[in-house]
Formats: structure tokens, C-alpha cells, sequence
């Protein structure tokens, strides 16, 4: 390979990238409007849920009740209804994801240490929101009821208290969670290091594969083909303008996601970025792969949604957990790249992960992009000859 050659291909792809605005918009801006806009509108957290109810029992200790829930920023008290009507017409206008009825017998039922059924009607038409919803409902009925049976403890005698406890009929095990790497659980630092997976994908596979197109579109591939660049000059001094603009993207995305979003970086950039580098040179040379056998910046384009930006969305846990898919969709998953980085930009981001944890998935990413590559190389060599 002579570096000479390389450097001149590589300098024409430079003033190609910076002479045309819509290199550029695809290349930094769309990736930066993408971050931004999936940044702030993604969300899996579900807070300030609407909440109606319906408190047929009017009493202290259901108005106690009702501020476990009115109390929390898990739930937004915004309807106090007085018959199931109006409890229809709230979820059905949305003005109410969930609703509580507090049976008349509330209070009664407390004071005599019996069970106080209290009806939640949920809006099941989203089931992800539905079950996050019930979920904090549970959560806080359940702390309401440890606060009254400690109450109902206080007002018995200890040798009473021995006796329902050896009888089973008070708790005498608590349980005391405690959450490792994403202690707030927010959703935000969970998304955001898949995001610049896909962010970085997207970028990488649309502008190569259209590269190599558009020299056989404008005719100039024939001028190219006549000098003595070889194939592997070619596309490496093509990749090599690309390949900066996706290291560029990735300190973009470090920056916007610490400064911005207060995504925490809590393991090593100086192990991120090599990795990094690893996934880019896969993507872009399957991107050329692509381009070389096309040979049209449409088809190009096209195929090179369907093949990475698409499988990058769906396929890779960015969003939908894998292990929940159907097991012949998780077989596919496995030769989808972005999976792979995903992993390593989680585990590096939230978890402080290192090279002794990421060594499966650094030797796909490596023989991933050396197979491709190779290929890449030799489909070039045949439409030369």
C-alpha cells in the first residue's frame, strides 16, 4: 500500500465531504438532531401518571390513603369523581390513565384489622404504561398498609404481639432493595448509550454506501480505475475522511450526553474511544461493500437502511429487549453489529466494565470488520477486471 496514493484519494474525499452541504447534514447534523431529538422525547420513565378517584368513604384514613398517592410524583391527582360514569369518561378522554374506588367501608374494615379492598381501574390500551402504573399503585398501598399494621402493633400489648407474630399474622420479614449502576433508575442513562450506537451506525452506513455509487454515477470510477490506486488505496483513502467524521460524532455524543442530558461517563473514554473506532470500521466497510455492489446511490441508500438503520432500531436492545423476542428473531440478532456495541457502550457507561468483560464482543466487532473489509476489497478487484 503506498501511503502517497492513499493520502491523495483521502484529501479528494475531504474537499468532496467539506465542498458538499449535504455530506456534511448527514454526516453531523443529522446525527446530532437525531441525539437530541431521541434524548428528550424517548423516555421509558412513566411519572405524574393522571389519577381519578372515588372516595365513597370520605373518612380520615382513606383521605391518608389518597395522599400516599396525590403525594407522590409517581401520580397526578386530577379528577375526584362520585360514580363510575365519570370514571369512564376520564379514561376514555385520557384525562385519567388509573382510578381508585374506596369502598364505604374503608375505615370500618381498618380499625377491625380486616382486609379494605380498594378497586384500581386501569386503561390497559397501553400495556407498558397500564403495568408501570399498577406497579406504583401496589407500591404505595403496600407502604400504606405496613404504616397501619404498625400502628395496630403500637396499640396491642407485647405479649398479644408475641402471640400474632408466632400465629403468622404480622410481617416479621422486610425487604430492603438496593439498586447497583443506574441508582435513580433513569431510563435516560439506559437509551442514551444505545443512542449513540444507532447514531453512529446510521451515520457510518449511509454516506459510505454512497460514496463508491457516486463515482460510478458521475463517471469518474472509469479515471480512478486508470491510475495506479489500487483497490485497497482506494477504499481505505475513501473510508478515511468518514472514519473522522464518526470520531467526531462519537466525542459529540460524549459531550452531549454528559453536559446536556447528565448521562455519567462512569468508565474509561481511553477505552470507549478504541472501541469505538473498532465498531466505525465495520460499519463503514459494510457501508462500501455496499456501495461497490450496487453501484447506484438510491439502491445504495435503500439497502443500506434496511440492512443497518433498521436491524440498529429493532434488533440490537436499543429499545426492545432481546431475550423477550421470539427465538428465531434472537438467532437473527446475533450477526447484527450494533447488538454487540450496544453492549459495550452500556456496560462501559453504567456499569465501569472492562476488557476482561468485553472480550467476546470486542472479537466479533474485529473479525466482523476484517471479513468485511476483505470482501469489500475483492468485489472492487473483479469490477476493475
Amino acid at each position: 500500500m503506498n501511503l502517497r496514493r492513499l493520502k491523495a484519494v483521502a484529501r479528494k474525499e475531504f474537499l468532496h465531504v467539506l465542498r458538499d452541504p449535504r455530506s456534511l447534514m448527514m454526516g453531523i447534523g443529522m446525527p446530532m438532531m437525531l441525539l437530541f431529538l431521541f434524548g428528550y422525547a424517548l423516555t421509558m420513565d412513566v411519572d405524574r401518571v393522571p389519577l381519578a378517584v372515588w372516595d365513597q368513604s370520605q373518612t380520615v384514613e382513606s383521605r391518608e390513603f389518597i395522599s400516599r398517592f396525590s403525594g407522590s410524583r409517581y401520580f397526578d391527582l386530577r379528577i375526584s369523581t362520585d360514580n363510575y360514569r365519570q370514571i369512564e369518561e376520564a379514561i376514555d378522554r385520557r384525562e385519567a390513565l388509573i382510578a381508585l374506588v374506596i369502598p364505604a367501608d374503608f375505615s370500618r374494615r381498618l380499625s377491625m384489622g380486616e382486609a379494605a379492598v380498594v378497586q384500581t381501574v386501569v386503561d390497559g390500551s397501553d400495556p407498558n404504561t397500564a403495568t408501570i402504573a399498577l406497579g406504583y399503585a401496589e407500591a404505595a398501598t403496600a407502604t400504606f398498609s405496613r404504616d397501619i399494621m404498625l400502628k395496630q402493633m403500637q396499640n396491642i400489648s407485647l405479649s398479644r404481639t408475641a402471640a400474632t407474630l408466632s400465629q403468622g399474622k404480622l410481617p416479621v420479614m422486610e425487604l430492603r432493595p438496593r439498586v447497583w449502576f443506574n441508582t435513580d433508575m433513569v431510563s435516560r442513562n439506559f437509551i442514551f448509550p444505545g443512542l449513540i450506537a444507532v447514531v453512529m451506525m446510521i451515520m457510518a452506513a449511509i454516506l459510505t454506501s454512497l460514496c463508491m455509487a457516486r463515482e460510478w454515477e458521475t463517471g469518474t470510477m472509469e479515471q480512478l480505475i486508470v491510475t495506479p490506486v489500487t483497490a485497497t488505496e482506494l477504499i481505505f483513502g475513501k473510508l478515511t475522511p468518514y472514519f473522522c467524521i464518526g470520531i467526531l460524532d462519537l466525542l459529540l455524543c460524549v459531550g452531549v450526553g454528559e453536559f446536556v442530558f447528565d448521562v455519567p461517563l462512569r468508565g474509561s473514554l481511553w477505552l470507549l474511544a478504541p472501541l469505538s473506532m473498532l465498531f466505525l470500521f465495520g460499519a463503514l466497510s459494510f457501508g462500501i461493500l455496499i456501495s461497490i455492489i450496487t453501484k447506484s446511490q438510491l439502491l445504495a441508500s435503500q439497502v443500506g437502511i434496511v440492512t443497518t438503520v433498521l436491524p440498529a432500531f429493532l434488533l440490537s436492545g436499543f429499545i426492545f429487549p432481546i431475550e423477550n423476542m421470539p427465538l428465531p428473531i434472537q438467532a437473527v440478532t446475533h450477526i447484527v453489529t450494533a447488538r454487540y456495541f450496544v453492549f459495550i457502550l452500556r456496560g462501559i457507561y453504567l456499569k465501569d466494565v472492562g476488557i476482561g468483560v468485553l472480550w467476546p464482543e470486542v472479537l466479533f466487532l474485529a473479525g466482523f470488520g476484517v471479513l468485511v473489509m476483505t470482501a469489500a476489497i475483492k468485489k472492487f478487484r473483479k469490477k476493475i477486471y
